[in-house]
């Protein structure tokens, strides 16, 4: 897995990396799910999570944001009381050059040339304004859906704001 911090892949830097069948063994994805709830309930309102900056939102991040708001939903709603769907795919691939580290390193590692990397996992690439997740809920759940969004939005490294509209 990956070994550095998260906060060295959260800015988009160059083109996206997405040709999986030139790599080998690409980790996968770590979302379970990306819709939860019922699909076909009558609703009054629809809450959006929107990033306010451009970034990168790894695949464990997304799963992360997923498992806090669908269990606060759940706590809430019932299982069947909303309807949740993350928008977010992660298409790039990050990669990770290791290094060879201790005594005697400096004669078996070449250091930093042609440093392509292996696949350590994937990324969202979130431009700012999109929408990362969308939640429906009855009106009387305003606030609590509110709540499992904001919850959510901790889980990723970029300010995002909530957005709600009438169905």
């Amino acid at each position: 897995m990956v070994r550095k911090p998260a906060r060295m892949y959260r800015r988009l830097e160059g083109p996206s990396y997405t040709k999986r069948e030139y790599m080998g063994g690409v980790p996968a994805s770590r979302i379970q799910q990306y819709v939860s709830g019922d699909i076909n309930g009558e609703y009054d309102l629809e809450l959006r999570l929107v990033a306010e900056e451009t970034c990168q939102i790894r695949h464990t991040a997304l799963e992360a944001a997923r498992i806090t708001s669908n269990r606060e939903l759940i706590k809430d709603f019932g299982e069947k009381g909303f309807f949740m769907r993350i928008r977010t795919f992660p298409h790039h691939v990050i990669r990770e050059h290791k290094m060879a580290t201790g005594a005697g390193a400096d004669r078996i590692s070449s250091g930093m040339s042609l440093s392509f990397g292996r696949p350590v996992g994937t990324a969202a690439r979130v431009k700012r304004g999109s929408t990362i997740i969308i939640v429906r809920v009855p009106k009387s759940g305003e606030l609590k859906a509110k709540e499992a969004l904001r919850k959510a939005s901790h889980k990723f490294p970029t300010p995002s704001k909530i957005d709600s509209f009438s169905i």
